[in-house]
């Protein structure tokens, strides 16, 4: 192969390989999303039993689509998202209360929908157990 042709071929491996990097940088951070006082600190009703991580988990199924399986923000429709659907194991998300993660779970806003009226507040809460084993 001539020195022209291999470059060229560099140049198309370079630019498949950081496609997916481009998009990923291509999404916004998400915006500040404050959660009203009272479901700030509101507790959780359902405990984080075996069960109600089983439920959470299959409940979850209708948000990994875009937060992905394992709650890393990688889902297939989430990287045609504005904005980086989040990482469910960093801190930053663990460290928020159960309340804040069931009321913008239930409420939703912009690309996010709500999930009120299609999961049930149990369900919901069972997803906020499930969302926890993300933890690293």
């Amino acid at each position: 192969m001539n020195k022209n042709i291999k470059s060229i071929l560099a140049i198309v491996v370079m630019l498949f390989a950081f496609s997916p990097l481009v998009a990923l940088s291509q999404q916004q951070k998400a915006k500040p999303w404050p959660v009203p006082a009272e479901f700030k600190n509101k507790a959780n009703p359902v405990k984080a039993t075996a069960a109600s991580v089983a439920d959470g988990k299959e409940a979850y199924k209708k948000c990994s689509g875009c937060h992905g399986r394992t709650g890393l923000g990688d889902g297939p429709k989430g990287k045609s998202l504005d904005t980086f659907p989040g990482d469910f194991s960093l801190a930053s998300f663990q460290n928020q209360t159960d309340g804040e993660q069931f009321w913008r779970t239930r409420t939703g806003r912009d690309e996010m929908p709500g999930y009120k009226g299609k999961l049930t507040d149990e369900e919901i809460w069972s997803v906020v157990n499930y969302m926890r084993t993300f933890k690293k």
